[in-house]
């Protein structure tokens, strides 16, 4: 028998990095019973290593929580604990349309951060109701009015009865359970109507294939049951419908307003897509539900095995993580420096790392990472347009007509100290200022700027310049034509594409000779002069000479006529030159690493 829709609550936790989300979750898992003292441990719901380590969630994570309230009723609630980095927001869009309401939380000591901001907007347009939750107020810099003020006249929320609990002590958190029940929304739905499901996620599991992560909006969902998945349009047989508490529990079916998982024998994450309408294939829903918009990759890298032989095992490991991340994405690409290797697709820098530590610890690679960039659209001339990936494979300049780069709308959070500073930072990287307001003694600034000045080193920059207090969100705010050249690394006149890359032209210049510079310290030296050249087509805009290794010819002249000595030192020029035009310059291997390092030197 399925709990009846008055005594169910959906809810997601949200909130900016370390404000206490995974924490809070630990807490209503305790006070629920939902795992006994011997089985909890601190951030329970985070799984991966990886989460552990960094202290960050980077997966969703879903608990169903049985709850005894002071009215005597029992009451099930659907937990949802969210990622709060901004490369995560994906899953927390996810996660707020499986969910009519939203825990927002708030540190007590820092106030409203800028992804604070960001998710309290994702949970307003999704129609949620949100109860302000002031964590940390146990701790001797807690200033819970103070914050109570900001978030109402930051964000726009009445903040006057926000829950003010201590995740870690566990205190206020029997009240905030009552502020739950009384004050989110139940779900709405009709258990009669033909099944209507949300897929909000999917995984891989060895023993189970393909487990699916689904909300209930209308029907019933039952074991053994036909079910079609509406875009993709396959038809699977349910093999176990069940939830987590949080440790898997089958049951015989999920009705309305519920959140539970499936598993249909489905071999492949790639024919459940995420956010996709499940219902019966013998009655049909008449229309599918509103998916969410598909994740759009933004940063671009190269991976490739340092050892030429893993490739294969690369290309399986990178399958496998596809199965359980569907935000990324990858496609095969060779280069003539670092042999075959696989041009991936991530949500931001954060992602990058996470996918490429995941993949040299879970499958013991050992991978070369290219510098990252964005993706540029080019207009031809013939009115066909193109989206780029990789400068290597940039049209002729002759057929280009126009280039568009991707700009993003940055918020800035920064004490007043700083402010100066991060103007600065901005202008200096194209920034172009939208608005500027004040919150107390911190100013929020809202930036446009191109995602190709952010991503290398911008966010270091900017917890350097403002000693770690400022806090950054963005979203991406479309495509803009930019005048954009690709800049070619010649090296012994011969162009190297691994090298190459797309800027700004006013600062090709500067990222020519700054990579020029880095190369002449790592090439090794020749038995003749390596011209290292940053060039713009044919027309060079920076060069650095790696002088030649000298032979001493005249070592064994001893006296005599200096026109012998003269001879051996034209023969040794004219050696050298033909030496030049002939000799390759072999690049070692960690030169090239050295060069393409993240950062962007």
């Amino acid at each position: 028998m399925s709990t009846p829709l008055s005594r169910i609550r959906n809810f997601a936790i949200i909130a900016h990095i370390d404000h206490g989300k995974s924490t809070l979750a630990d807490r209503l898992i305790e006070v629920c019973g939902a795992l006994s003292e011997r089985e909890m441990r601190a951030q329970v719901l985070d799984s991966m290593d990886i989460e552990r380590e960094r202290g960050i969630t980077i997966k969703a994570q879903t608990v169903r929580l049985s709850y005894r309230a002071k009215d005597g009723e029992t009451y099930v609630l659907n937990l949802m604990d969210t990622p709060g980095h901004v490369d995560f927001s994906y899953e927390v869009s996810r996660s707020l349309a499986a969910c009519e309401g939203s825990l927002l939380v708030v540190d007590a000591t820092q106030g409203v951060e800028a992804q604070t901001l960001a998710n309290a907007y994702l949970a307003i347009d999704n129609g949620h109701e949100i109860i302000p939750v002031l964590n940390k107020i146990d701790l001797p810099a807690a200033e819970p009015e103070r914050i109570a003020t900001q978030i109402e006249e930051v964000i726009g929320l009445d903040a006057s009865a926000a829950a003010r609990i201590s995740a870690k002590s566990g205190l206020g958190v029997p009240d905030l359970l009552e502020a739950i029940v009384a004050r989110l929304p139940a779900p709405a739905g009709d258990a009669d109507a033909p099944l209507k499901a949300l897929l909000v996620d999917s995984w891989y599991d060895a023993y189970l294939g393909v487990m699916i992560l689904v909300r209930i909006k209308d029907g019933v969902l039952k074991n053994g049951m036909k079910i079609r998945m509406m875009a993709a349009a396959t038809v699977h047989q349910v093999e176990q419908v069940g939830t987590f508490t949080p440790k898997p529990q089958q049951a015989d079916a999920l009705g309305p307003g519920e959140v539970g998982f499936i598993t249909a024998g489905i071999k492949a994450v790639a024919d459940t897509d995420v956010g996709d309408t499940i219902t019966e294939e013998r009655r049909q829903a008449a229309e599918a539900l509103p998916g969410f918009k598909p994740s759009v990759p933004v940063v671009f890298c190269g991976l490739f095995p340092s050892d030429a032989a893993e490739f294969e095992d690369l290309r399986e490991s990178l399958a496998k993580l596809r199965l359980n991340d569907s935000s990324f994405h990858y496609e095969p690409e060779s280069s003539a420096a670092l042999g075959s290797g696989f041009r991936c697709g991530f949500l931001g820098l954060l992602h990058l790392e996470v996918v490429q530590e995941r993949l040299e610890r879970e499958f013991d690679l050992d991978l070369i990472a290219t510098a990252p960039s964005v993706v540029y659209r080019v207009t031809l001339t013939d009115d066909s347009v193109l989206d780029l990936h990789n400068p290597a494979d940039m049209p002729d300049p002759v057929r280009i007509r126009g280039m568009e780069e991707p700009w993003i709308r940055a918020t800035i959070l920064v004490p007043n100290d700083y402010l100066g500073a991060v103007l600065q930072l901005c202008t200096e990287r194209r920034g172009e200022q939208v608005e500027l307001t004040y919150a107390g003694s911190r100013a929020m600034a809202v930036y446009r700027l191109p995602l190709n000045e952010v991503i290398f080193d911008f966010h270091d920059r900017l917890k350097s310049i403002t000693r770690g207090y400022a806090s950054f969100d963005y979203e991406i705010d479309g495509f803009r034509e930019g005048n954009l050249v690709k800049v070619q690394i010649l090296i012994n006149a011969e162009p190297v594409d691994a090298f190459s890359f797309i800027c700004d032209r006013a600062q090709a210049e500067a990222r020519g000779r700054a990579i020029c510079a880095r190369l002449k310290d790592l090439i090794p030296r020749q038995l003749f002069k390596i011209p290292l050249q940053a060039a713009i087509g044919g027309n060079v805009v920076a060069r650095e000479t790696i002088s030649a290794m000298r032979k001493d010819v005249t070592a064994k002249c001893y006296g005599g006529d200096i026109t012998r000595k003269r001879k051996l030192l034209e023969k040794q020029k004219a050696g050298k030159k033909r030496m030049r035009q002939f000799g390759k310059v072999e690049i070692p291997q960690s030169a090239f690493i050295a060069a393409l390092r993240m950062d962007d030197g």
